[in-house]
């Protein structure tokens, strides 16, 4: 594995199909890691997956900032 996508790198000059060929598979490749970017960023900012995961620390939050809210009157 001579290149640095994970394919072998061919021996000698390389033809305009093969060029063609990884441009496609690099862009396939690319949009299968923004779709699964996508996905894992969604869950990471959906409250109901942060309050489901962790209930304790965001009562403990909403605690803390209820009581700094209601100390500035």
């Amino acid at each position: 594995m001579g290149a640095s996508n994970g394919h072998p790198k061919p021996m000698g000059p390389r033809t305009s199909a093969m060029l063609r060929q990884d441009i496609e598979r690099t862009r396939a490749e690319l949009a299968t890691s923004v779709s699964a970017l996508r996905e894992e960023v969604a869950v990471a900012a959906d409250w109901r997956e942060w309050v489901r995961r962790h209930p304790y620390a965001c009562v403990g939050a909403a605690f803390a900032v209820g009581m700094l809210l209601g100390s500035r009157r």
